[in-house]
Protein backbone atom coordinates (compact mmCIF):
# COMPACT_ATOMS: atom_id res chain seq x y z
CA UNK A 1 0.00 0.00 0.00
CA UNK A 2 2.78 2.58 0.60
CA UNK A 3 3.92 2.42 -3.57
CA UNK A 4 0.20 2.58 -4.09
CA UNK A 5 -0.32 5.35 -1.51
CA UNK A 6 2.28 7.24 -3.00
CA UNK A 7 1.00 6.46 -6.57
CA UNK A 8 -2.40 7.28 -6.37
CA UNK A 9 -2.44 11.17 -5.54
CA UNK A 10 0.23 11.55 -8.34
CA UNK A 11 -1.77 9.37 -10.90
CA UNK A 12 -4.74 11.41 -10.07
CA UNK A 13 -3.07 15.09 -10.53
CA UNK A 14 -1.95 13.40 -14.08
CA UNK A 15 -5.14 12.31 -14.53
CA UNK A 16 -6.91 15.83 -14.08
CA UNK A 17 -4.14 17.82 -15.91
CA UNK A 18 -4.57 15.23 -18.52
CA UNK A 19 -0.33 14.49 -18.53
CA UNK A 20 0.75 11.76 -20.16
CA UNK A 21 3.68 11.57 -19.29
CA UNK A 22 3.23 10.45 -15.78
CA UNK A 23 2.45 7.40 -16.82
CA UNK A 24 5.90 6.66 -18.56
CA UNK A 25 7.49 7.54 -15.60
CA UNK A 26 5.29 5.89 -13.22
CA UNK A 27 5.50 2.82 -15.50
CA UNK A 28 9.29 2.26 -14.65
CA UNK A 29 8.61 2.94 -10.90
CA UNK A 30 5.89 0.06 -11.11
CA UNK A 31 8.46 -2.23 -13.09
CA UNK A 32 11.14 -1.56 -10.31
CA UNK A 33 8.84 -2.30 -7.59
CA UNK A 34 6.52 -5.57 -9.03
CA UNK A 35 10.71 -6.53 -9.76
CA UNK A 36 11.23 -6.20 -6.46
CA UNK A 37 9.09 -8.02 -5.05
CA UNK A 38 9.20 -11.43 -7.23
CA UNK A 39 5.37 -10.07 -9.46
CA UNK A 40 6.03 -11.71 -12.44
CA UNK A 41 9.31 -14.23 -11.65
CA UNK A 42 6.79 -15.87 -8.73
CA UNK A 43 10.51 -15.17 -6.64
CA UNK A 44 7.60 -14.05 -3.80
CA UNK A 45 5.60 -17.02 -3.43
CA UNK A 46 4.01 -15.24 -0.01
CA UNK A 47 2.34 -12.87 -2.48
CA UNK A 48 0.15 -15.73 -3.80
CA UNK A 49 -1.86 -14.55 -0.75
CA UNK A 50 -2.42 -10.88 -1.73
CA UNK A 51 -3.51 -11.66 -5.19
CA UNK A 52 -5.51 -8.66 -4.50
CA UNK A 53 -2.85 -5.69 -3.92
CA UNK A 54 -0.26 -7.39 -7.04
CA UNK A 55 -3.18 -6.80 -8.93
CA UNK A 56 -4.22 -3.27 -8.08
CA UNK A 57 -0.27 -2.30 -8.22
CA UNK A 58 -0.54 -4.22 -11.85
CA UNK A 59 -3.52 -2.36 -12.73
CA UNK A 60 -3.28 1.05 -11.54
CA UNK A 61 -1.76 2.89 -14.89
CA UNK A 62 -3.70 1.06 -17.08
CA UNK A 63 -7.23 2.63 -15.32
CA UNK A 64 -5.65 6.03 -15.12
CA UNK A 65 -4.48 5.71 -18.81
CA UNK A 66 -8.24 4.84 -19.09
CA UNK A 67 -9.38 7.82 -17.50
CA UNK A 68 -7.58 10.12 -20.07
CA UNK A 69 -8.14 7.81 -23.08
CA UNK A 70 -11.39 6.37 -22.72
CA UNK A 71 -11.59 4.72 -26.14
CA UNK A 72 -8.14 2.86 -25.88
CA UNK A 73 -8.55 -0.69 -27.13
CA UNK A 74 -7.09 -2.23 -23.02
CA UNK A 75 -9.82 -0.19 -21.01
CA UNK A 76 -12.59 -2.89 -20.14
CA UNK A 77 -15.84 -2.08 -18.71
CA UNK A 78 -15.46 -3.58 -15.99
CA UNK A 79 -11.41 -2.64 -15.81
CA UNK A 80 -12.02 0.21 -13.02
CA UNK A 81 -14.36 -1.71 -10.76
CA UNK A 82 -12.19 -4.58 -10.56
CA UNK A 83 -9.33 -1.70 -9.60
CA UNK A 84 -11.51 -0.60 -6.92
CA UNK A 85 -12.28 -3.24 -5.12
CA UNK A 86 -8.64 -4.90 -5.06
CA UNK A 87 -7.58 -1.60 -3.77
CA UNK A 88 -9.97 -1.48 -1.30
CA UNK A 89 -9.52 -5.37 0.06
CA UNK A 90 -5.82 -4.20 -0.33
CA UNK A 91 -6.47 -1.73 2.06
CA UNK A 92 -8.40 -3.47 4.37
CA UNK A 93 -5.42 -6.28 4.78
CA UNK A 94 -2.56 -3.65 4.88
CA UNK A 95 -4.75 -2.01 7.87
CA UNK A 96 -5.29 -5.25 9.93
CA UNK A 97 -1.19 -5.83 9.57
Amino acid sequence: MSFLGTELPAMEAAVAARDRDYFEEAMGRMLDFSGSWGFKSQDNPALVRFPMCTEAVSDFLVVGMCRIMTTADGCEPGLAARFNANLQKCRELASRQ
